[in-house]
């Protein structure tokens, strides 16, 4: 593996600590350096880290809240 990709998998702890839980994508990195991309996407996913996902958790606490103001009343 290059130097650089090395260096820039431990910049970036998402993709990092992705690697360490799901190995088998070092793999496809060894054989094509643009596969960064499709890691930091699928951790992005995995992490629940994309804006869908952020939307998501957003209108979960606000139902939440919503609950909440419904039983205090």
């Amino acid at each position: 593996m290059k130097i650089e990709l090395n260096q820039q998998i431990k910049a970036n702890p998402i993709i990092y600590n992705y690697l360490r839980d799901d190995s088998k994508h070092y793999k496809y990195l060894y054989r094509n350096r643009e596969h960064i991309k499709v890691i930091e996407q699928l951790a992005k996913e995995k992490y629940k880290l994309r804006s869908v996902d952020k939307i998501e958790k957003l209108k979960n606490n606000i139902d939440l809240i919503k609950t909440f103001m419904d039983v205090l009343n």
